[in-house]
């Protein structure tokens, strides 16, 4: 059985949420085991995806402060 191409999610925003969702159907253990491998899969793309999308906007960061990583200031 191959697996289905990853479908990204519209946004980080998206991601996040039904990585959630996931999250919660996978810890409910109610879906059959073919649901629940499928799920898990999904959610690692997902994982790789929000992965991705933060250290893209670090690098961007970290251009805009000149290469230094500078923590955030709380106010």
């Amino acid at each position: 059985m191959t697996k289905p191409p990853f479908k990204p999610p519209a946004s980080y925003e998206a991601a996040m949420e039904e990585l959630e969702q996931l999250t919660g159907l996978i810890e409910s253990g109610q879906l059959p085991l073919e649901q629940l491998l499928a799920g898990y899969e999904r959610g690692a793309d997902l994982l790789k995806f929000c992965r991705e999308k933060l250290q893209a906007v670090e690098e961007q960061i970290k251009v805009l402060d000149a290469g230094v990583l500078k923590p955030w200031a709380s106010e």
